[in-house]
């Protein structure tokens, strides 16, 4: 029996395919600690109808004439004190990660990374897996706790990019992990470890969450719920007694009524009430970032101290540390089960 061999026409055009790739995605940075980038990654981010969820005819002649006017250049002054060398410490750990996914899961995967808001960006990036062979691709958010204005406005912009492609990947989406055993007992684990190495024995250890305005628990979100079971999981896992375990949320902006307690004001509250050790964590974030290491680490202790506090310090997110990388590669290889 004779095989015919099906070749390809002279004129078609090359194709890769058959392979499977992994997009890690964070919520974004500027790209440069001035006040022309940070206006520029403020009105796509501030643009987002997701995350200000009020009418664009209302919302835009203020964003437009008064924030993008006026915020830039001390949100530049923020991320001046917490740039690095290698950039924004958001994509340079976001990079960090990716790096080593791609390690762990080698050559059969092809690992990128992207930002919500600002480069690399989602659709660029989809697309560079697609030129790459990429026919089947997991979308991983890195947020543990889902919220409308983070995780499900990444999922519209990876889709805005389909829209556009004529011959589109098969798309997995990360889900939230809040309450995933291997995000419990790798932030347990890595957090006991920065608690021991302290020099001073904290009495309290607040887990501070990003912010959501209180409407988006009133419309269904379930971000709230779970924040709350991850700081409950957390308390457990952890197993100090001796160590008091507080939540709060923190980075409110305008004036609507936010999630509480807020973060600067339990820092005041705890000192004024006699706590003098205290130890601050970020859960919700899988990087360090602006709001962990300028708002935490550098204004959460000006307003601790301030109030009569004595020693303040602010614990790393997961990152690429051992624990967090473990964790990664094993909630991303259960998610690409069969596939590779």
């Amino acid at each position: 029996m004779t095989h015919q061999i099906q070749r390809l026409p002279a004129d078609h055009a090359p194709v890769t395919s058959g392979k499977v790739g992994v997009l890690l995605v964070n919520l974004g940075t500027p790209d440069a600690p001035d006040a022309k980038a940070v206006r520029t990654y403020l009105a796509e981010f501030l643009s987002d109808r997701r995350v200000v969820e009020i009418p664009a005819i209302a919302w835009q002649p203020i964003l437009r004439g008064i924030i993008l006017n006026t915020r830039p250049k001390k949100s530049a002054h923020a991320y001046q004190q917490v740039w690095t060398e290698a950039g924004s410490p958001l994509a340079a750990i976001t990079a960090q990660q990716a790096t080593g996914l791609q390690a762990a899961l080698g050559n059969g995967v092809q690992v990128a990374w992207a930002m919500r808001y600002g480069r690399p960006e989602i659709g660029a990036e989809l697309q560079r897996l697609m030129d790459g062979g990429c026919e089947r691709i997991l979308l991983a958010p890195l947020y543990p706790q889902y919220c409308a204005a983070t995780t499900a406005t990444v999922v519209d912009k990876a889709a805005d990019k389909l829209r556009t492609m004529r011959w589109q990947p098969s798309l997995r989406t990360l889900p939230p992990y809040h309450d995933d055993p291997l995000y419990i007992d790798a932030l347990a684990r890595d957090l006991g470890r920065q608690i021991d190495a302290l020099d001073f024995v904290p009495e309290v250890l607040l887990l501070s969450f990003h912010g959501m305005p209180k409407r988006t628990l009133e419309l269904g979100d379930p971000y709230h719920c779970h924040c709350r079971k991850t700081a409950r999981l957390l308390e457990a896992a952890l197993a100090r007694p001796a160590l008091r375990c507080v939540t709060a949320f923190q980075s409110r902006f305008g004036p609507a009524k936010w999630l509480g307690p807020a973060t600067d004001e339990m820092l005041v509250a705890e000192a004024q009430a006699g706590t003098r050790r205290l130890a601050i964590a970020a859960p919700g974030f899988a990087a360090d970032c602006l709001e962990t290491l300028e708002e935490l680490a550098i204004r959460g202790r000006e307003q601790f101290i301030g109030a009569g506090g004595e020693k303040f310090h602010t614990l790393d997110c997961l990152n690429a540390s051992a624990d967090g990388m473990a964790m990664l590669e094993a909630l991303i290889r259960r998610e690409l089960s069969g596939w590779v």
